[in-house]
């Protein structure tokens, strides 16, 4: 699968922003990140990806599958909008995109990758 990157003019901007993303990331997102790098999942994971203007949590390219880990301001109204906005234009790139709160992921990982799993094997 292709993908795109951020316009010249951001992408210098979105590459900091991932860094530091990388760098100060939330216990959910390292707790996702260590199960996605050990489990053998016949994808590879890259975090904190930029895609467009947007910047994925995690994304494999090959299948063109971005996961979202969202915190608890997601669930405000604006916030809520915004995601929904993200998530179509990332469907026009190409790219499916599924999302789990920080509760699923610190409380429910089983849940989780099982989720994930079964998300891959559509691609199959």
């Amino acid at each position: 699968m292709s993908f795109k990157t951020a316009a010249p003019d951001r992408h210098g901007l979105l590459r900091e922003f991932a860094r530091k993303n990388r760098k100060n990331a939330t216990l959910a997102e390292q707790v996702l990140w260590e199960e996605l790098r050990e489990k053998e999942l016949g994808v590879r994971f890259l975090r904190q990806h930029i895609i467009g203007d947007y910047i994925a949590d995690f994304i494999a390219l090959e299948v063109g599958l971005i996961i979202e880990v969202d915190g608890s301001y997601h669930s405000e109204p604006q916030q809520e909008e915004d995601d929904e906005r993200r998530t179509r234009k990332l469907k026009t790139m190409g790219f499916d995109v599924i999302r789990f709160t920080n509760e699923d992921v610190l409380y429910n990982t089983n849940k989780v990758i099982d989720d994930i799993i079964q998300k891959l094997q559509e691609y199959e």
